[in-house]
């Protein structure tokens, strides 16, 4: 169904009530009379009845290995092998995805997974956030939130889950995905929200209500990357074959690294940045990672890392803002 005007006038609830074995293409709108959201989601429900896997794709328009997998896996998943059901929503932010925005909707200036839960009175993006809680997150026994490096992010790939200790089986459970994903690193982020406090991302989010929740981040430089493309694919086909709702080729994943600390290394200074590293690259305590410069082309600071570990993302392009997040590297460290 194309994306359009028209979507304005379509439904804010997803109609869930589909036949087994089938599939339901649908498109959500929000407005707050200036500006339209439209929300695309697939359901695909399976021969038999089991659990509610979500997937999101596009929470970032400018990302697009995630788009590109989903498209892949909506063609290619057979209802009649599947138990349970498959929410797809292929792209969340449209206006961004048609607009070629970096991380902000057009429309209101605003990034989309900084707004969650969101606002059914709210902006466009902020309404849009609450639809996906209210018709997405709020149905998913699991909830997979995909992401890539934008138009300025040189990343490596992930997969990643909250270790929210206020809720041990589902979290369990998300370690346990995460590790079956055949992702080469794991990322552990810790929690300490409280139940009140809007937890801004989609995924952080899902964690923060008691739902299996987990993310990978896969692709960088707003480019497709066809690896990136399929390490996600077979990421979501092996979570499928981990929670028994569809078969697929039983190859074991590789144990991955697990990181559960991350260190931030921000800008000292407005200017132009070089760096020879890339993210993947392993770093050590104390070791020059690059430099800033002013657009004189005169040294005005040295950034070293204060952290030994793995880079897991990095600035990609050569400007820099004062306390930008230039680098992140992931790191090990004893859990007391």
């Amino acid at each position: 169904m194309p994306i359009s005007d028209a979507a304005a006038q379509l439904a804010e609830k997803l109609d869930f009530n589909i036949q087994s074995a089938s599939t339901s293409e649908q498109v959500l709108a929000v407005s707050n009379g200036i500006d339209t959201a439209s929300l695309p989601v697939k359901i695909i429900r399976g021969k038999m009845d089991g659990p509610v896997f979500s997937i999101v794709a596009g929470i970032h328009g400018y990302e697009y290995p995630p788009i590109m997998a989903t498209q892949q896996i909506m063609a290619e998943i057979d209802p009649d092998k599947l138990k349970g059901t498959l929410l797809i929503v292929p792209v969340a932010n449209t206006a961004a995805f048609f607009g070629r925005t970096v991380f902000y909707n057009p429309a209101d200036g605003k990034n989309l997974n900084r707004v969650f839960p969101g606002k059914p009175e709210g902006t466009v993006s902020e309404r849009l956030a609450h639809l996906i809680t209210t018709q997405i997150i709020v149905r998913s026994t699991v909830f997979l939130d995909v992401h890539a490096g934008d138009a300025g992010e040189d990343l490596t790939d992930f997969v990643c889950y909250y270790d929210n200790q206020n809720t041990p089986e589902q979290t369990a459970l998300a370690s346990r995905l995460a590790e079956r994903a055949g992702f080469p690193l794991l990322v552990v982020y810790p929690f300490n929200l409280s139940k009140t406090e809007p937890a801004e991302y989609a995924f952080k989010h899902a964690t923060q209500q008691g739902i299996t929740a987990l993310s990978m981040e896969a692709g960088k430089l707003g480019g497709v990357q066809h690896k990136s493309v399929q390490r996600i694919k077979t990421g979501i086909y092996n979570i499928l074959r981990e929670l028994g709702m569809y078969p697929s080729a039983d190859k074991p994943a590789p144990r991955p690294v697990i990181l559960n600390r991350q260190h931030y290394i921000k800008s000292p200074e407005k200017g132009i940045f070089y760096s020879d590293l890339k993210s993947g690259d392993t770093v050590s305590k104390g070791q020059k990672i690059g430099m800033i410069t002013d657009v004189f082309g005169k040294i005005i600071a040295d950034v070293n890392a204060e952290q030994a570990g793995i880079i897991l993302y990095k600035i990609g392009t050569p400007p820099v803002n004062k306390g930008e997040t230039v680098l992140c590297i992931g790191y090990h460290a004893r859990v007391k």
